[in-house]
């Protein structure tokens, strides 16, 4: 039996099929003689070379590269267009073993994602960002990039690219050697065979010096796309070439190790920052408020100016005092008042593990607006708190509860519109019975400072306690045809 030795094969790095269909599992979905699926390889190769492969993680946005996750065995994450920069930041930061990889195209790292490549490069981020440039937008049909060439057509620059009315090409790797932070930017092309293997040494030297923790590297890659530039596959590499390679010359632009002066922050913890008093409760004592607590996940809605969002911050800081888990996630519109406002706020004894609700057990709608967009998405057995003394003749709801508390105008015989908010939390913990009311008290007591309004609010949460014990019967309904409860 002959000798023979493999010249060329898959890198490890890759998964041994490729199921993102049920047939033609053998390849990936990228044209022929696409430039991705040779990047791929040269980043996969140097994962593997290197060692890296089990702490590796792939940042693929919204492009061609899209579905990077079904070929790379590595840990990957989706990012939403341009914001790869952003996702891998967080990633590098809350994994410091991690070796992180942002992928991009010239569309989403030139375009929508300026900003976030711009200021991670200029942070010195310990990420590595592979920025593959073929001068078209490639996935959406061929409109023109940032880095379209003067007097290349695509589809929205058919007389070809004008610099008086488009603009003139962005040369990213230049632009961002400029900055103080980065340790290594190069260009390299996908041209030819020799270009392909300086390609190589690249992405490994920036890999590699990630892993050294040295800071920022991006390798810029010029690369053919057949099929948009509709030109066969050697005339692209062609392209590649003797074209793009006169606007984007090849080289590095950056290989230093910056001179950066590292701040300590002062020893503080979190609580110090934020001025929260240290924790004196005993896990014995923790355990004892819990009869006094219970889970619940709610949606406080209304228009802006009603104290929705407060009423929820009111609601969290209450949780905590009473050594729970608490998410408060607010949605506002840009107006100040008379927009629409709404926040979820979840009380629990365990770990949350999303601050979204999908289907709060309580709602707290303070207008009909509210109750009819968000009634339909209660959780089976819910409660919802309306404010008013009677539900819309036409509303009908199946599955939950409706208790009308008519806040704003107990609120306004208080003497103040703005605690109708609070008389709606009083009637909450009354209903209930998730919080203890004199937690809520010294809540308030912390976020109110006029003395005025602080005896209104008093005076409000109680209102929506009494309301509820004196007029609201149990297990009562303001439904027009009831509610089945």
């Amino acid at each position: 039996m002959s000798e023979y030795q493999v010249a060329q094969q898959k890198s490890p790095v890759f998964y041994d099929r490729y199921f993102r269909k049920d047939e033609l599992q053998h390849q990936t979905h990228y044209c022929p003689g696409c430039g991705h699926g040779v990047a791929h390889k040269l980043i996969g190769e140097a994962l593997a070379e290197l060692g890296l492969q089990d702490r590796a993680i792939i940042v693929s946005p919204v492009g061609c590269s899209v579905f990077a996750y079904y070929y790379f065995d590595t840990g990957n994450v989706q990012a939403a267009h341009g914001r790869a920069p952003a996702v891998a930041t967080a990633l590098r930061r809350s994994n410091p073993e991690s070796i992180v990889v942002s992928y991009q195209g010239d569309g989403d790292l030139a375009a929508i994602g300026t900003a976030e490549i711009i200021h991670a490069a200029n942070r010195g981020e310990n990420i590595t960002v592979i920025f593959i440039n073929n001068s078209i937008y490639g996935m959406t049909g061929g409109q023109m990039a940032p880095t379209t060439l003067i007097g290349q057509t695509s589809t929205t620059s058919p007389w070809g690219r004008r610099a008086n009315n488009e603009g003139f090409p962005i040369h990213m790797a230049e632009l961002l050697s400029a900055l103080e932070a980065p340790v290594y930017i190069e260009r390299v092309s996908l041209g030819d065979n020799k270009n392909i293997l300086k390609a190589r040494k690249a992405v490994r030297k920036a890999l590699e010096l990630q892993k050294q923790g040295a800071g920022f590297s991006m390798v810029e890659i010029l690369s053919p796309c057949p099929t948009i530039l509709k030109m066969d596959p050697v005339v692209a590499r062609k392209f590649v070439n003797e074209t793009l390679t006169k606007q984007f010359p090849l080289g590095v632009f950056r290989d230093r190790k910056p001179e950066i002066t590292v701040v300590n922050p002062p020893q503080r913890s979190v609580a110090e920052v934020l001025g929260i008093k240290k924790e004196t409760a005993t896990a014995e004592e923790k355990a004892a408020r819990k009869a006094f607590t219970h889970d619940v996940t709610m949606k406080i809605a209304g228009f802006g100016g009603q104290g929705v969002l407060l009423m929820g911050q009111l609601i969290a800081e209450m949780g905590m005092r009473e050594h729970m888990e608490v998410s408060w996630l607010p949605s506002y519109g840009p107006e100040m008042r008379s927009g629409s406002a709404h926040c979820h706020v979840t009380l629990s004894h365990e770990r949350i593990g999303s601050p979204l609700i999908t289907k709060p057990q309580v709602l707290v709608a303070m207008n009909e607006i509210s109750l009819r967009k968000f009634a339909p998405q209660m959780a089976q057995g819910g409660l919802i708190l309306y404010n008013r003394d009677k539900v819309p003749e036409d509303f009908t709801l199946e599955g939950a509860r409706v208790v009308c508390v008519p806040a704003s105008e107990i609120a306004d015989q208080i003497g103040s519109a703005k605690v109708a908010n609070v008389v709606m939390l009083g009637a909450l913990l009354e209903e209930t019975e998730c919080l203890p009311v004199e937690t809520a008290w010294g809540v308030i007591k912390s976020f109110v400072k006029n003395e005025k309004l602080l005896a209104f609010n008093k005076e409000a949460l109680e209102a929506g306690r009494k309301y509820v014990d004196e007029k609201v019967l149990v297990g009562a309904c303001c439904q027009p045809d009831g509610c089945g409860y």
